[in-house]
């Protein structure tokens, strides 16, 4: 990580000349901040794509940076919403790019949250068999996990993110003053993924957030840089690591099997990405205690710290989930190697995971029932 100017850069370590900067920083509302994003995109057309919440907030500015870079500009706006991450909604990123007659020396640029990250780094890497795009994240939960390493895609309705390519951005442009409008409830749901890196990497991290999350929720600048900035640090060093997800970078999904079920299970948009995350995560380490693979201090520390993050650790009790339903999703996951369900869970001291095939089904089945149970009001 170096820093220059206002922003710090944390750099993205890639083979065969593919790295790129992550730009952290606030403002970026000059001439030099355009020719500074202008500078990633190669040819003269840009398509800054963004959905109709952002776009009263901060579509302008960006058209007017881009303009600044010597760029022009095409725009479109997409309904806002995980309900709205598919193949219909990706089309019109399609239309839009051959409507304008866009060449392979366009490129896309995402501005928005994960959704729209996910959709236009997908579109861009299949327009005209793949095309440069740049994300600006405008979410708490896309500045630390989504918009780094190149995981593009749309839903589908038997499963979550499993239409998709590995398709790295140019560079990510994050400016952290967005983060000042921006939902409580996305605020909350974006730090799930910073407690992720904690608990499966970053003990130090994990520390520093117990002690800082007040600060995070009440928006400290100084609290709210230093956690973006050292989640990309996290991200990045296992995306050097592995870039196609072949072992450690799967780590990253910590709490997401059970989480990508409850968020199919009980229909895109009920809950927040992040939100069923960290209920996926309680039951991760629930399920780790459960095996003896964590101490119990460990699982009531996980459990204090999204708490206090304002998090949900349990499924409300009107959920529809049950334990066909959870079983059902996990089953499609795509960590599911050879017919075989592989998890990432807590094991060891705190900051190390595994990513793994051999557990004990029955403690798995076991926590499912739990947390069914709770949902259901009946003491397990």
């Amino acid at each position: 990580m170096s820093k220059e100017n206002n922003y710090d850069i944390v750099k993205v370590d890639l083979s065969e000349g593919r790295d790129y900067p992550i730009y952290i920083g606030t403002g970026y509302d000059d001439d030099q901040a355009g020719k500074l994003l202008a500078s990633h995109i190669d040819g003269r057309d840009a398509l800054l794509i963004t959905n109709d919440r952002i776009s009263p907030m901060y579509l302008a500015k960006y058209e007017s940076l881009l303009k600044l870079g010597g760029k022009q500009v095409h725009t479109l706006i997409l309904p806002d919403g995980e309900e709205h991450k598919t193949m219909e909604i990706l089309q019109r990123i399609l239309d839009k790019a051959l409507t304008e007659k866009l060449d392979r020396k366009c490129t896309f640029v995402a501005l928005g949250g994960g959704v729209i990250g996910d959709m236009v780094g997908f579109a861009a890497a299949i327009y005209q068999r793949g095309v440069h795009f740049v994300q600006i994240p405008t979410t708490v939960m896309a500045m630390v996990d989504s918009s780094v390493g190149g995981k593009t895609g749309v839903n589908h309705p038997l499963g979550k993110n499993m239409i998709g390519a590995f398709h790295q951005p140019q560079c990510v442009f994050i400016d952290t003053d967005t983060l000042q409008t921006l939902p409580d409830r996305e605020l909350a749901s974006g730090i799930s993924e910073i407690i992720k890196y904690g608990l499966i990497r970053d003990a130090d991290l994990f520390h520093w957030l117990e002690d800082n999350m007040d600060q995070l929720l009440a928006r400290d600048a100084t609290a709210m840089r230093y956690a973006v900035k050292r989640s990309c640090e996290n991200k990045a060093e296992v995306v050097k690591a592995d870039e196609k997800e072949a072992g450690v970078r799967a780590t990253l999904n910590l709490g997401h099997t059970f989480g990508h079920a409850i968020e199919s299970g009980s229909g895109y948009g009920t809950w927040l990405h992040g939100e069923a995350v960290a209920i996926g995560t309680a039951m991760a380490a629930t399920m780790s205690a459960r095996m003896q693979w964590i101490e119990n201090d460990l699982l009531q520390r996980t459990y204090r710290l999204l708490e206090k993050a304002k998090l949900p650790v349990e499924l409300p009790l009107d959920s529809p989930m049950d334990q066909a339903t959870f079983l059902k999703y996990m089953a499609a996951d795509k960590k599911v190697a050879n017919g075989q369900l592989r998890l990432i869970l807590l094991k060891g001291p705190l900051g190390n995971c595994v990513f793994t095939g051999d557990f004990d089904q029955e403690a798995m089945v076991a926590t499912i029932d739990d947390f069914v149970a709770e949902c259901q009001g009946v003491k397990a």
